[in-house]
């Protein structure tokens, strides 16, 4: 094992250096799930679909040596239960929740403080303390205004690679019918 595990390492000795054990070693999965993943786009832990992200996301998320990552394309994993947040789409590579620089809303959306906007740090929390402080939430209208503004990059800070909007309209639908807030 190498002593400083994210130095600089030469291409020619990349390979030799992923083979080794570290804090950065990504986690490889079974070759036999190779054809299901890369032909369906499939989670090789859960069994779901994943969607695609862009690499720049990916690296951006990751708190491992980007030496680990594969010059590929991954995908995200949106099941809750499963520990899996990317996969590589041949179907050889995943990346943990251990592996990922923030908490990530979709595995863990029973959790109030993990952000649902990842851009302007709204959470399920604060979503829900404005409901009930007045009655109604301002996180979409504020989203949306800063988005025109430009302010927002979803496409880096938000670990599933896109807008957030959604996932923050179905938090302020849930709570308002929770605790029966007029719309």
């Amino acid at each position: 094992m190498s002593q400083n595990c994210c130095a600089p390492v030469d291409s020619n000795q990349k390979e030799a250096h992923l083979n080794e054990e570290s804090c950065c070693t990504p986690v490889w999965v079974d070759k036999d799930q190779k054809l299901t993943t890369a032909q369906t786009n499939l989670c090789p832990t859960c069994g779901q679909k994943g969607k695609k992200v862009d690499s720049l996301t990916l690296k951006a998320m990751l708190d491992v040596s980007l030496l680990a990552v594969r010059e590929v394309a991954y995908l995200f994993c949106r099941t809750a239960d499963c520990p899996v947040v990317y996969f590589a789409a041949d179907g050889l590579q995943v990346f943990t929740k251990d592996q990922i620089r923030v908490p990530v809303h979709q595995k863990e959306p029973d959790n109030d403080h993990v952000p649902v906007c990842y851009c302007f740090c709204h959470s399920p929390a604060t979503i829900r303390a404005e409901l009930l402080a007045t009655g109604r939430s301002t996180a979409i209208e504020e989203i949306e205004a800063r988005i025109k503004a430009g302010q927002c990059a979803c496409d880096i800070r938000n670990p599933q690679g896109n807008c957030c909007l959604g996932n923050v309209s179905a938090v302020v639908k849930q709570f308002i019918a929770a605790i029966q807030v007029p719309a």
